[in-house]
């Protein structure tokens, strides 16, 4: 992945203020993407939030951030501020206004408004405050438990999926899904359903920020996509279950399987255009 000196990428970040620790890095800068079981196979995340069950490991005090810490900052800070540059312009394209959401970076625990933001959540997007909570620290896990390959375009993936639950709220996406949640009309096999369409959108979003901001920025290197994909693919309900259980049960797909999240990602890579994503109508007949 190429760097730019694009800075400004609405970024608040809170690490050094508690706990310890650096994000370990191989291959480049990055290790991100991957959300414990627990958030993955859990759908909407504000309820884990809040509980406040998980406690901080952390030794909570603060530290110097370390030239590390600060690149990968730097880092986040570009990847945001392509984001809103890329998100902007897709908007005004179609008559609207984008509004950025803020990211934060943070080490074990922080404040959210959907609850309380802990690194055991993994990457994570609150509705409420319109805000992307990254826990750095955390993504090492995708490489050492899930074997994904891991670089700096790993983290961009990641980030845009994040960002791609923004989009969803900014069209009102979230809160028809909330809605259906709420009225107590679908089963629970159902809502598992419309949330597998509703991430599987989000990596169809991603798909199309790294198209349309590979064509302005030409950001792309030999591997990213590939990068991608095997994030992806690693964090498909079919192999967590795998993994944890020992054995896929497809009606309790949140996510949507390896297959179906390398399939939207790419159908937003290749086209482009943000109006071939829906994939609610697909699964919701």
């Amino acid at each position: 992945m190429k760097w730019t000196d694009d800075r400004g990428g609405n970024v608040d970040d809170r690490r050094g203020s508690g706990g310890s620790g650096g994000m370990v890095v191989g291959g480049g800068l990055g290790t991100l993407i991957i959300a414990a079981i627990i958030f993955f196979l859990g759908g909407d995340p504000s309820g884990i939030l809040s509980s406040g069950s998980v406690q901080s490991s952390g030794s909570g005090q603060q530290r110097e951030l370390t030239a590390e810490d600060k690149q990968i900052g730097q880092m986040v800070d570009m990847m945001g501020k392509w984001n809103i540059l890329t998100w902007d312009q897709i908007f005004k394209e179609n008559g609207m206004t984008y509004r950025e959401p803020q990211i934060v970076l943070f080490e074990d625990t922080t404040h959210s408004d959907c609850g309380t933001a802990q690194s055991a959540m993994g990457p994570f997007y609150c509705p409420a405050d319109q805000k992307v909570y990254m826990d750095m620290r955390f993504f090492n896990e995708l490489q050492e438990k899930f074997g994904a390959k891991v670089t700096e375009f790993t983290v961009a993936y990641v980030l845009a999926h994040e960002v791609g639950h923004h989009v969803q709220t900014l069209l009102g996406t979230t809160q028809k899904v909330d809605q259906l949640r709420r009225s107590g009309r679908y089963s629970e096999a159902e809502m598992n359903r419309v949330s597998v369409a509703t991430e599987l959108q989000a990596d169809f979003y991603a798909g199309v920020w790294a198209k349309r901001t590979n064509d302005t920025k030409g950001i792309l290197e030999p591997g990213d996509i590939e990068a991608a994909i095997d994030a992806a693919q690693a964090v498909g309900d079919d192999n967590i279950q795998k993994r944890s259980q020992g054995y896929v049960n497809q009606e309790s797909f949140t996510h949507g399987s390896s297959a179906q999240r390398k399939e939207w990602f790419m159908k937003g890579y290749n086209t482009g255009d943000i109006k071939q994503g829906d994939t609610f109508n697909q699964l919701l007949k």
